[in-house]
C-alpha cells in the first residue's frame, strides 16, 4: 500500500501540461515580434497600400492606420525643415529683389516722362504730344497733324527732329520692349495708296519708328509696329475735336516689373 501511494505522489509532481499553454503563449509572442519587425522596415508605399486596403475593407473612414501614416507625413524630419528654411528665404530673397527692381525701374521711367514733358513744353508742342505713364507702360501720344500730312503716312520733315529727339531719351532703355502703334478716326480712307483705316495706321506706324531705329543705338529686335486703325479711339468721333484727338501715334515703353495690385498712373 506504501509503495502505491509513493509512486502516485510521484506522477502528480511530473506533470507537464502546463508546458503547452506556455509554449502556444512564447509562439504568439514571436509571431507578434516578428510582424512588429516587419512593419518596422515596411516601405512607405506598401505601408499607405496596406492602410487604404484595411480600410477599404472596413468600409471606408480614417483608421488607425491612416492616422498614423498621416501624422507621419506631417513630421518634419531635419532635412525636410532645413530645405523649407531654404526654400523660404530664397523666395524671400527673390520677392524682395523683384520689389526692388520694380521700384528702380518706376524710378527711371518718371524721370523720362519728367524729360519728355520738359521737352514738349520748351518746344511748344503741348498740344501736339502727351505722356502717361501707369502700371504696365509709358506711352507718349503724338498728334498725327504733327507727323504726317492729311490722309498720308509719310513722316514731315519737321517731325524727323522729334523722332531724333525721342531716340535719343530712348536709348537709356535698352532692355525694353517698344510698342510704336498709329491710330485713326473713323473715316473711311479714300484714296489709291491706302485699302482702309488699318493700312493707314500700320503705315504711319512703321514709317516713324523706322526714323527712330536710325539711332544705331536702338535694336531693332525691340521695337513692333502695328495698326489699330480706328478701333481704338480716345475720343467721340462725331466731332472734329474728338476725330483730331483718335488720329495719333502712340509710343509704348512696355515695363518688364508690372505689380497687377497697384495700379500706378502719373498723368501730364
Amino acid at each position: 500500500m506504501s509503495k502505491k501511494t509513493k509512486r502516485e505522489h510521484h506522477e502528480e509532481h511530473n506533470d507537464e501540461s502546463w508546458l503547452l499553454p506556455y509554449s502556444d503563449l512564447m509562439t504568439l509572442l514571436l509571431a507578434l515580434f516578428i510582424v512588429l519587425y516587419g512593419m518596422s522596415t515596411v516601405d512607405a508605399r506598401k505601408f499607405e497600400q496596406l492602410s487604404q486596403a484595411f480600410n477599404a475593407a472596413l468600409n471606408g473612414g480614417v483608421g488607425v492606420l491612416d492616422q498614423s501614416s498621416m501624422s507621419g507625413n506631417a513630421k518634419n524630419t531635419p532635412n525636410n525643415d532645413s530645405k523649407s528654411q531654404q526654400t523660404s528665404k530664397q523666395n524671400m530673397s527673390q520677392l524682395q529683389k523683384r520689389n526692388e527692381l520694380m521700384k528702380q525701374e518706376q524710378e527711371d521711367l518718371e524721370k523720362l516722362k519728367k524729360q519728355l514733358d520738359q521737352y514738349i513744353r520748351q518746344s511748344g508742342l503741348t498740344t501736339q504730344l502727351s505722356t502717361k505713364l501707369n502700371q504696365s507702360q509709358l506711352v507718349i501720344t503724338i498728334s498725327d497733324n504733327a507727323l504726317f500730312p492729311s490722309g498720308k503716312a509719310d513722316v514731315k520733315p519737321d517731325a524727323r527732329v522729334l523722332a531724333k529727339a525721342l531716340s535719343g531719351m530712348l536709348e537709356k532703355f535698352p532692355a525694353y520692349e517698344i510698342l510704336v502703334s498709329g491710330h485713326t478716326d473713323n473715316v473711311p480712307i479714300d484714296n489709291d495708296e491706302f485699302a482702309s483705316n488699318w493700312d493707314l495706321s500700320f503705315a504711319r506706324a512703321r514709317n516713324f519708328m523706322e526714323i527712330l531705329l536710325l539711332n544705331n543705338k536702338l535694336d531693332p529686335k525691340m521695337f513692333s509696329p502695328i495698326g489699330y486703325g480706328e478701333y481704338h479711339p480716345v475720343a467721340d468721333n462725331s466731332t472734329e475735336d474728338g476725330r483730331a484727338k483718335n488720329r495719333r501715334v502712340e509710343i509704348s515703353i512696355i515695363r518688364k516689373y508690372q505689380d497687377p495690385n497697384q495700379q500706378i498712373t502719373i498723368t501730364p
